[in-house]
């Protein structure tokens, strides 16, 4: 059933769980996680990113994604992850995504919550949840390798309340030593800002730059307050590397031989992590 951000945290919470938050920019991708959430019976949320638009772009992507949810047996919220185009976060609305992300890391503080808070004004009215950023995270090409002090990135507890407060968002994701893509370096995730930042607010905390990380960790963030994680990379590589591995050994004389070994693949690296979420 196709549910709200704030509606799926919830449930979330009051289960003591982290949802899940996947990437699904193929119906590969998509098949995987529905399939893996609903033999889990855990509720879910599948997300379309901007930079994925060159492979299925929203209008046509989000539409089947909507209509996806509805049908699933488990509660699902179709989210924009990293919007940092408002217009873009407008088409996504424009499209019934009950979620959407406004990412303004990168600007000054100021800049991020000024920017926000009109958003978030516009989302609400149109009856959408919104999840910001406050902190940065390495991205795609660093591997989580980042030049001079790390903590320049984290988010700082201190601005918490003040963000929120002046913003009005409905989740907040927080940088404590994750990064983008495939890890070059092993994280070191500062677990205190996970509580520091949890001893403030009540509003849902979000980890993004969750594939790579270990059984371990993740239980100890959501044991500390996170209550979505965004896992894709590690997933899409599960694919790859099962449609790879197949090639290698014989032809296949047809595109959908590989397009469902990937889904396969994808299906086990899902249902792995959702249940680790769930503390199953």
């Amino acid at each position: 059933m196709l549910v709200g951000l704030k509606e799926i945290l919830a449930e979330g919470k009051k289960k003591n769980i982290a949802v899940g938050a996947f990437n699904t920019p193929t119906l590969e991708c998509l098949l995987a996680v529905l399939r893996a959430a609903e033999d889990l019976d855990v509720p879910v949320i599948i997300a379309h990113f901007q930079g994925h638009d060159a492979y299925t772009p929203i209008d046509k992507m989000g539409k089947i994604m909507i209509e996806l949810a509805k049908l699933a047996k488990v509660n699902v919220c179709v989210h924009l992850d990293h919007g940092e185009d408002v217009e873009y976060l407008k088409k996504a609305i424009d499209l019934g995504f009950t979620s959407v992300m406004i990412d303004k890391s990168h600007l000054p503080y100021e800049e991020n919550v000024a920017i926000t808070a009109d958003f978030v004004k516009y989302a609400h009215a149109k009856g959408v949840d919104v999840e910001a950023e406050l902190g940065m995270l390495p991205n795609r090409e660093t591997g989580g390798a980042v030049e001079g002090n790390p903590n320049d990135l984290y988010t700082d507890p201190n601005l918490v309340n003040d963000y929120i407060d002046r913003t009005g968002v409905d989740a907040l994701a927080i940088a404590f030593g994750t990064a983008h893509g495939i890890y070059k370096v092993k994280p070191v995730l500062c677990m205190d800002i996970v509580s520091q930042v949890a001893a403030k607010t009540d509003v849902p905390l979000v980890m993004h730059g969750g594939s790579g990380i270990s059984h371990e960790e993740y239980r100890e963030v959501i044991k500390r307050g996170i209550t979505k994680i965004n896992y894709y990379t590690y997933m899409s590589y599960a694919g790859y590397k099962a449609i790879k591995e197949y090639t290698d050994k014989k032809d296949a004389d047809f595109v959908h031989e590989l397009t469902k070994i990937a889904e396969d693949a994808m299906y086990e690296k899902a249902y792995e992590t959702m249940k680790v979420f769930a503390g199953k």
